[in-house]
């Protein structure tokens, strides 16, 4: 999984790649918050993202309120680093769009811990967003056989949208997940194969 860091201080963001790395997470580093705004726009972006609270251009607290007014972007999950611990300023960045934050100098088990649930819920979303996906799809085919369907009156064949003609089995079997096992009704069996018997019957 990548994660994004966003942070100007050397130290705090050589400390931060280490134990990033250590735990198994490909880590992408900017050292402010332009270029990291600039990252997250990128296409396969991280969808988890550290940020320094106070940066040099666009701060983390203006990084995540740009975000969740971005439809591409309201799913990345947001950690604001921060040396503010009062009760305001926490509220104010989650308010804003973060979804975790941490306070300077982080432990980090602390981190670990938080990283590792951010991680968790970007892959909920992730599988979520695979299940609908898949909803959408298998919708799509459904509703191709809903409506009005030209059907020939004599060998009934189906119209498709370019005018072709098909097979009624041909075309139910491509426009959803039906298969067709073959019999003969009963009124069938009386008019068409009752009759061919009689007839063989009535030569012998």
């Amino acid at each position: 999984m990548k994660i994004l860091i966003a942070e100007d201080d050397l130290v705090s963001r050589h400390l931060l790649y280490t134990k990033l790395s250590q735990w198994g997470y490909e880590v992408i580093v900017s050292q402010d918050g332009d270029e990291a705004w600039q990252l997250l726009q990128q296409e396969d972006a991280p969808q988890l993202a550290i940020l320094d609270w106070m940066m040099p251009g666009i701060d983390g607290i203006d990084i995540c309120r740009r975000a969740r007014s971005n439809s591409q972007l309201q799913s990345v999950y947001f950690i604001l680093l921060t040396t503010r611990n009062n009760p305001q300023d926490i509220i104010e960045g989650l308010q804003a769009g973060a979804d975790d934050y941490v306070t300077k100098p982080f432990e980090s088990q602390e981190l670990k811990a938080r990283v590792q649930a951010g991680a968790r819920i970007v892959h909920l979303q992730s599988e979520l967003t695979a299940r609908v996906k898949e909803l959408e799809s298998a919708l799509a085919k459904v509703k191709q056989l809903e409506g009005i369907l030209p059907i020939c009156s004599y060998c009934k064949k189906i119209r498709d949208d370019t005018d072709n003609w098909h097979q009624l089995e041909k075309y139910v079997t491509e426009h959803s997940e039906a298969a067709f096992s073959h019999s003969i009704c009963p009124d069938c069996y009386e008019k068409y194969v009752q009759t061919q018997l009689d007839q063989l019957r009535s030569q012998f």
